[in-house]
């Protein structure tokens, strides 16, 4: 097939686009490079069946396509805090677009939804009937309520148009080629322990979050295109770690002596995040295998390489 990839050379997009190729299938990525790094790319930018388009999809986009994966928006709040307003225009604006080139081409269009759309839920853990617990007017809507409009436009384009869509609930998610400096807790505390810096955490660290290796997420968003089920669906590891814990962690794999520190706790930022993930396991067949020390091992050597050291040897021992 011919397949777009919206933020294609982002974190998770340019995982996606290596399994998509692999597969022998002709990738077209549209990426503005907000957040997306032409380097994760490298390995396709002369092959025949690869194509990379500078693009902000704030902006119509006309090509022939049979699937679309959407994946562009800043997903740190780092990120998309920074122009709050840029970033629901993505998230409205570009959603729209997407869908109206899947309408044109009647091409199955996938849209890479948020576990944010939960807010600060009040049921744990969550599943896809809950219909969350988000502030409207916080620094952090700009993201969560753009994710929530951008499902809205999804479902409306099919009942109204019959675009054949596709929503996923992507929980936090890890591994290689993150950003250094994106504000997400995983990246920032493999990158405090390696180059000796104090772990920040913010609040008493009680707060919980499950982590997703992105391979296992990838594997997931393909069976959810390629099925036969709209969605909503989770997809996230249903392990809970408190933040602590997973501070803990990545210095033991490290080898690490960095110290913790507290700071204050963000505004609603949320107490918990643990996915249900029974409708994945049920209609896609889908649930992650990799562990959070298997999985942060494989990150923790892919930020050594790039920070220019050699690997730490203690985080091979999984």
């Amino acid at each position: 097939m011919r397949i777009l990839v919206t933020g294609g050379a982002g974190f998770i997009g340019s995982h996606l686009v290596d399994r998509l190729m692999i597969e022998g299938h002709e990738v077209l990525v549209a990426d503005n490079f907000y957040t997306g790094n032409k380097e994760n790319l490298l390995s396709w930018l002369n092959h025949p069946r690869f194509e990379l388009l500078r693009h902000d999809i704030t902006q119509p986009l006309f090509v022939e396509v049979d699937q679309v994966y959407h994946l562009a928006c800043p997903a740190s709040p780092v990120h998309y805090q920074y122009n709050p307003v840029k970033t629901i225009k993505t998230n409205v604006l570009g959603t729209m677009n997407m869908l109206g080139l899947a309408k044109r081409v009647k091409a199955r269009f996938l849209l890479a939804s948020t576990s944010e759309v939960y807010g600060d839920p009040e049921i744990h853990p969550q599943t896809e009937d809950y219909r969350g617990s988000v502030n409207p007017i916080g620094i952090r809507s700009c993201y969560d309520e753009g994710k929530r409009v951008a499902e809205t436009l999804s479902f409306d384009y099919h009942r109204q148009n019959n675009v054949d869509i596709r929503v996923a609930r992507i929980f936090n998610t890890y591994g290689p080629r993150m950003i250094f400096n994106d504000g997400r807790v995983v990246s920032n505390f493999v990158v405090q322990a390696l180059q000796g810096q104090p772990l920040t955490v913010y609040g008493e660290g009680r707060q919980t979050r499950s982590f997703c290796y992105v391979n296992e997420l990838v594997d997931g968003l393909i069976r959810l295109m390629n099925g036969s089920f709209i969605g909503p669906v989770n997809l996230g590891n249903p392990g809970e770690f408190t933040i602590l814990e997973l501070a803990h962690l990545v210095l033991e794999l490290t080898g690490s002596s960095s110290e913790i520190t507290y700071r204050t706790l963000p505004k609603d930022d949320p107490r918990q995040r643990q996915p249900d993930i029974t409708r994945a396991r049920e209609i896609l067949g889908w649930e992650p295998k990799i562990s959070l020390r298997e999985g942060l091992a494989l990150m923790i050597d892919e930020f050594a390489q790039r920070l220019g050291q050699s690997g730490t040897g203690k985080n091979l021992l999984v």
